[in-house]
């Protein structure tokens, strides 16, 4: 989640990138966004043991587990489950700049009129449940990888690779089987509204002392490019990159822990207490509190800040450099 490189600002600018260069900029696009999944993607192998009930005993702390996990099963260990993110994130990218490009426009009564953070958060909201249909099968494959833990005893043991899992979801519960967890998907990614919200907000309050009046400032798509480069300068974009990564994950994270308890146990095993959202949420609180919806929070957010400064300040040059 929240990997994908748009920003509302940047939504006029970037018809100068569709209209320039668009296959180039779309394959920067994805490749900036699939290398933000390969950067973060060990610490996201970290929240997910933490968040299993099965795997979260063995761990004593974020570092523990990192460590611990390279020593059984090595480096690779930490990108188990790789690919099926990875193969997801050009889709995902698209889906979401489509999708928050529409509802954002409408909500506003002029398309050149400048959304409010309002508009931005039920934009956002809205993008992130439809990007829960590709996010989920891609979750869940990702999840029944990581959640697999090696040790040296059966390292002899053949990997279950990605079609292993494919296969099996599909010969045992057809196409339904890839959306197992889809409601919490859909209400975690509903963070995307405080993703992009945090952003725009961070860029529109930041002390821009270079930005040129108002009169001086044309109404092309170029001209706004050149505005809104020479007024927001690179630390204004790199904070507002890690706010948006900080505020995306805190609001939703509770379900993002639900959904990898849905996710990583078998949907008909007897006696399941997590077969559902909501069962999922009642027995979790019954058995360890309120914290335990907060359980893994702090690698992702290790690895959301520098992701997603990197990824929106990505966008924002190959935007610049479109136009």
């Amino acid at each position: 989640m929240k990997s994908a490189l748009l920003s509302t600002s940047s939504l006029g600018r970037w018809r100068v990138c569709q209209t320039s260069r668009s296959t180039r900029t779309i394959l920067i696009q994805d490749c900036a966004g699939m290398a933000a999944v390969v950067v973060g993607y060990p610490f996201d192998t970290v929240k997910v043991r933490f968040q299993n009930p099965q795997t979260a005993s063995r761990y004593r702390s974020a570092t523990h587990a990192f460590f611990t996990i390279v020593r059984q099963e090595r480096i690779r260990g930490l990108y188990r489950g790789i690919a099926a993110p990875l193969a997801g994130a050009p889709p995902l990218n698209g889906l979401v700049f489509s999708s928050y490009r529409s509802l954002l426009h409408a909500q506003l009564d002029d398309a050149s009129a400048t959304p409010t953070l309002t508009q931005v958060n039920l934009a956002g909201a809205g993008t992130g449940i439809i990007s829960s249909l590709i996010t989920t099968p891609a979750e869940l494959i990702k999840i029944h990888q990581q959640s697999l833990v090696r040790t040296t005893v059966s390292q002899s043991s053949p990997p279950l690779r990605d079609r292993d899992v494919i296969l099996h979801l599909w010969r045992t519960h057809g196409v339904r089987g890839f959306y197992r967890g889809i409601t919490a998907t859909a209400l975690r990614d509903t963070g995307y509204g405080a993703y992009f919200a945090a952003y725009e907000a961070t860029l529109r309050y930041w002390p821009r002392p270079h930005a040129p009046p108002t009169h001086d400032r044309a109404d092309s798509p170029a001209k706004e490019v050149e505005t809104t480069l020479a007024t927001h300068s690179w630390p204004a974009m790199l904070a507002a990159g890690g706010m948006a990564g900080i505020a995306g994950w805190v609001v939703t994270f509770p379900f993002d822990v639900v959904k990898t308890r849905v996710q990583s146990t078998p949907p008909g095993q007897p006696g399941n207490p997590y077969r559902s959202t909501w069962s999922t949420i009642v027995a979790s609180y019954r058995a360890e509190g309120l914290g335990v919806f907060f359980r893994g929070l702090a690698p992702t957010l290790i690895r959301a800040i520098p992701v997603n400064m990197v990824t929106f300040t990505t966008f924002e040059a190959v935007v610049h450099f479109c136009s």
